[in-house]
């Protein structure tokens, strides 16, 4: 079986020698049980992360690093490593570490074990938790998360993150318009809608160790809210046209 590992960077040459780290030893871990790529996508970053991830990674065959001339944002980085994966399973996830490189064995092997299509990270579980990360910050990802789980399902805690494990056929599928921070959740949102079952990896969110977040928290807010009044919108229109929405499944781990 063969994993692809995305991790989009955008002004990010503060932590490329941390990240570099933290991906080898992930790597060295995951080669014993899976073919293996790693795939950044430089997203026209206006420092040396393009040059620095070249440099640190030049004679590694796993890593593959791919550039935007000019900032795209995030989904468009997203689309640009999708489109190079090559992996029956893609795990897309933050370079600043916010969620442990050490973790992704456990998150695709929860996405075997309860054979799920999407495993999600959700620091807003019960079981979850979150260790440093400004209030501002979780004020705006915990609210927005909390609508989606009244718009879309409620078993699901977390909407927001970047840390998922994906089965290729939900990459092929699944369409999303976004090209900024809205692209998860929106990717997440419709999978569900057509279908795709989805498992929570409680886990710990940590505050960035390195560089800046490059979230625009009223850009991204505004974007959230016209995505949920599409959801809303579409309900209605789905339940006057008899049809509806897909409905919840029971479950409050696979759903």
């Amino acid at each position: 079986m063969k994993l692809s590992i995305i991790i989009p960077a955008y002004n990010e040459s503060a932590g490329v020698a941390e990240t570099a780290e933290s991906v080898r030893a992930i790597w060295a871990t995951l080669k014993a049980q899976y073919e293996v790529e790693i795939i950044f996508v430089n997203d026209g970053s206006k420092d040396n992360t393009e040059d620095l991830l070249h440099q640190t990674f030049a004679d590694e065959p796993a890593i593959i690093i791919l550039s935007h001339k000019v900032n795209r944002g995030l989904g468009a980085a997203l689309r640009t490593g999708f489109a190079q994966a090559s992996g029956d399973i893609v795990v897309t996830t933050d370079f600043d570490g916010t969620y442990r490189f050490e973790s992704i064995p456990l998150l695709v092997s929860q996405l075997l074990a309860e054979n799920v299509d999407i495993v999600t990270a959700s620091p807003y579980h019960p079981s979850g938790k979150v260790e440093g990360v400004p209030a501002y910050r979780l004020t705006f990802s915990f609210g927005a998360s909390l609508i989606y789980r009244l718009l879309v399902n409620w078993h699901i805690h977390t909407w927001t993150a970047l840390f998922r494990a994906y089965r290729l056929a939900v990459i092929k599928q699944v369409s999303f318009q976004s090209d900024d921070f809205l692209a998860g959740t929106e990717l997440l949102v419709n999978a569900i809608h057509q279908g795709f079952t989805v498992a929570e990896f409680p886990t710990t969110l940590h505050v960035r160790t390195f560089g800046q977040s490059n979230i625009r928290i009223a850009k991204v807010t505004l974007a959230h809210l016209k995505f949920q009044r599409s959801i809303i919108w579409n309900a209605l229109r789905g339940k006057r046209a008899g049809t509806g929405i897909a409905q919840n499944p029971p479950s409050s781990e696979k759903v």
